[in-house]
């Protein structure tokens, strides 16, 4: 028998001997100069002695039959690999839908039947029933829902179940024969059945070998009778997938009204877990208890925001500029909707209403009316319509947690348990306020007399301590401290309250203004009727003789009753673990791109963003202006835009109605400034701006068209120049308005308008240019200070 070895050993000598020959003969060609070298003829495969050279037929034929039998072979195994992969693939494709599957569309002659039958349901006042009888013998009665009538009604084969009307009177049906099961026509004399009329086609049941589709019906209950076999009928309930197709053929039944919600303007029926949908108008209600609850919120959200603060609300109004019918929805654990933080220490404390604290309505500096929320409840739609109301919407779920997120399965875990998937993400989860170490190691006593100002409740609290106390300290100098301090000196004298303000730097806003323009604020906060203790470092707090004593470095001790802790925010960054994300080490929060695009779908706004600024290097900033830019900005991307963050975000800080600055860029008090200031006139006060502008949220009024009109005017009055710049302007310290300068490397970095309102598109180009001054006095006339 031939075999792998015997082919070898054919082989192998005859090979060997080819190439040896072939390589020979050619290099003695080549060595000739020939131009084509001869080389060997070729040699013939033979099974005889190695150089016989001749053909072996048998040699040949059993080659190729070798070959011929390997490739039957391998088309069968392939061919039964195939059906037998199909089979399996359809085994599997009808069980995942044998149980979606709809029945089949009822035949003309069905379709009449059920209406015949809908409109002797409409003139009889009871409702009809459908049976299906299992295991009763042929010939046996089965009674009628009215107990004072009777109908002995033929059983067909057990494996058919046809429908059939029962008459109001007793009319005996004859048994079809087991061939066929047509449904036998009463005398015309008698209660008509559910045949068509004699012209119609009659209605046949199908062949014993296939099933018949069950009828989508509804049918009462319970079912009495003498019958000792009436109580093995089984009601028969029209599932939702079959009552789709056949929604005209549902009967009434005797359900409550109240058993159905019908979402308006959508066809949404809600019936329980299930909701029917349905083009006619408004199905009726099966029977039975159902709950017509929808669920709280949505499972899914093409859109989800965590956080319900400024920056979330602009996202949400973003996605849905660029995107109509865009899902929104908002997480956030406070109870409120969402609203603007700045009129919490400003705006609201100013206010005469006694009811301020309920109805968070303010009067601006201008004495204009509003709310601190963004938009009334109206504006939003329920959590629970989100998926079905028409054109989508924005839908904000309160007192509720994001306490974990799966990055790779884009789903979100929340403080109850529940979950939710998402296809785009938005962190916005703010910041925490610091509190001072002492304060935490002092015991319950000092942390229940202690405020961590941030969110209405906060407000709240403080205002009535302020109303209910005899006296409050406030512990820091920066932004909310002073604004802080500032709204309760101006109640002390009405209310009698001691108001004390302390903090490490000599001056107010230390960190931010420069030390000559922070001691004049400071002057200021003190006429507003603060007692202001600069250079204090707080090194123990405890709770004594009812109360609150503060014991400073250097000896100082203050007792007061209550203490707001304004020492700074924490980036919230509780989901960078379970989601992965990196948090910066240098500035604290997310770390973005400059699309603030943390991850391909997920996107971070606001205070917990550290972002990379193409003009200022990586920052993370804690405004309400940088709140609106970015959530936008973040809004934007999450639609497609795609867009790097390149805005100058700008900040303001307002010391009661006289006195406010708005500032841009980096302002640090430790950098080299230029101050250029003039005396101001009456409408250099907050107060005149919100008249003139209509809104005291100065960067919601902001507008960059300003900075196209004076871009011009900046690069033509701004020369370029590597000399140093000038010496601060003294005022004699009357700083009514100015302009000062923040330098880095003799460039503008940052700029802080004092008492200089509707500059900032100025501001903002200056810095964008990064140019060296020659005379900041002259760059300091394009904000037109010097007009009267």
């Amino acid at each position: 028998m031939f075999n792998c070895r015997t082919a070898w050993n054919k082989l192998a000598p005859l090979a060997r001997a080819s190439s040896t020959v072939c390589r020979q003969s050619g290099k003695r060609e080549v060595s000739r100069h020939v131009r084509r070298p001869l080389f060997a003829r070729r040699a013939q495969m033979s099974s005889r002695a190695t150089g016989g050279g001749g053909e072996d037929k048998f040699y040949v034929l059993l080659v190729g039959a070798a070959c011929a039998a390997g490739g039957v072979y391998v088309y069968y195994t392939v061919s039964g690999d195939k059906a037998r992969y199909d089979e399996r693939l359809a085994q599997i494709s009808r069980r995942q839908h044998r149980q979606a599957e709809p029945s089949p569309a009822p035949t003309q002659a069905q379709q009449e039947v059920a209406a015949d039958t809908a409109l002797e349901s409409t003139k009889e006042p009871t409702a009809v029933a459908v049976l299906e009888h299992r295991g009763t013998e042929p010939n046996q009665e089965v009674p009628e829902a009215e107990p004072s009538q009777e109908a002995p009604v033929s059983e067909p084969p057990p494996t058919e179940a046809p429908v059939s009307e029962p008459p109001p009177t007793e009319a005996p049906v004859s048994e079809p024969p087991p061939t066929e099961a047509p449904v036998s026509e009463p005398p015309p004399t008698e209660a008509p059945v559910s045949d068509p009329p004699p012209t119609e086609a009659p209605v046949s049941e199908p062949p014993p070998t296939e099933a018949p589709a069950p009828e989508p019906s509804i049918t009462e209950p319970t079912v009495e009778g003498d019958s000792p076999k009436a109580s093995e009928a089984v009601l028969k309930m029209p599932s939702p997938e079959a009552a789709e197709p056949a929604a005209a053929e549902v009967l009434t039944s005797a359900g409550r009204p109240e058993d159905v919600q019908l979402t308006e303007g959508t066809g949404v029926v809600s019936a329980g877990p299930s909701s029917l949908l349905a083009s006619e108008p408004a199905p009726v209600s099966a029977p039975g208890p159902v709950d017509p609850a929808l669920p709280e919120f949505p499972g899914h959200a093409p859109y989800l925001l965590i956080g319900g603060g400024t920056a979330s609300f602009a996202a949400a109004r973003s996605i849905r500029a660029r995107d109509p019918g865009a899902r929104v929805l908002i997480v956030t654990e406070e109870a409120d909707l969402p609203y603007m933080r700045p009129p919490l220490s400003k705006e609201l404390w100013f206010s005469d209403d006694p009811s301020v604290t309920e109805t968070l309505r303010f009067k601006q500096w201008n004495g204009k009316e509003r709310s601190i929320y963004f938009q009334p409840p109206s504006f939003y739609v329920s959590p629970s319509t989100l998926e079905t109301v028409e054109n989508g919407g924005v839908a904000v779920l309160t007192n509720r947690k994001v306490v974990h997120m799966d990055v790779r399965g884009s789903r979100v875990k929340l403080s109850d348990g529940a979950e939710i998937s998402y296809d785009k993400c938005l962190i916005a989860t703010g910041g925490v306020p610091r509190n001072l170490q002492v304060i935490e190691r002092a015991g319950e006593e000092v942390k229940r007399r202690t405020t961590l100002f941030r969110k209405i409740e906060d407000f709240r609290a403080l205002e009535k301590a302020s109303r209910e106390l005899k006296s409050v300290t406030v512990i820091g100098g920066g932004f909310l401290g002073s604004e802080l301090a500032c709204a309760l000196g101006r109640r002390s004298t009405d209310l009698g309250l001691e108001v004390v303000q302390m903090f490490p730097e000599k001056g107010n806003m230390g960190k931010v203004l420069p030390e000559y323009l922070s001691n004049w604020t400071t002057e200021k906060v003190k006429k507003e009727g603060v007692t202001v203790l600069t250079d204090a470092v707080v090194k123990r707090v405890s709770f004594e003789d009812d109360k609150v004593q503060i014991k400073l470095k250097d000896g100082r001790v203050v007792k007061t009753d209550h203490i707001v802790a304004a020492v700074g925010l924490e980036p919230n960054v509780a989901l960078a673990r379970s989601a992965g994300l990196e948090v910066d080490s240098d500035f604290g929060g997310y770390r973005v791109n400059a699309e603030l695009q943390a991850r391909s779908n997920i996107w971070v706004a606001g205070d917990a963003a550290c972002f990379y600024d193409i003009k200022l290097g990586r920052r993370r900033v804690e405004h309400h202006d940088h709140a609106v830019v970015s959530g936008r900005l973040a809004g934007e991307n999450m639609t497609g835009a795609h867009k790097p963050y390149w805005h100058q975000s700008m900040f303001w800080s307002d010391l009661g109605p006289d006195v406010g600055y708005e500032a841009i860029g980096i302002v640090d008090s430790s950098l080299p400034t230029v101050g250029v200031f003039t005396k101001a006139t009456a409408k250099d006060t907050p107060r005149a701006v919100t008249e003139l502008s209509g809104t005291g949220i100065r960067s919601e009024s902001e507008t960059e068209a300003v900075a196209g009109v004076v871009a011009g005017a900046v690069a033509g009055a701004v020369s370029v120049s590597a000399g140093a710049p000038a010496p601060p302007t003294q005022q004699e310290e009357n700083y009514g308005k100015g302009v000062i300068f923040y330098l880095r490397d003799k460039v503008v970095v940052g700029i802080v308008l004092w008492n200089v309102f509707n500059r900032m598109p100025i501001a903002r180009k200056i810095i964008k240019d990064g140019e060296e001054h020659v005379d900041l006095n002259e760059v300091a006339k394009l904000f037109n200070i010097h007009e009267d």
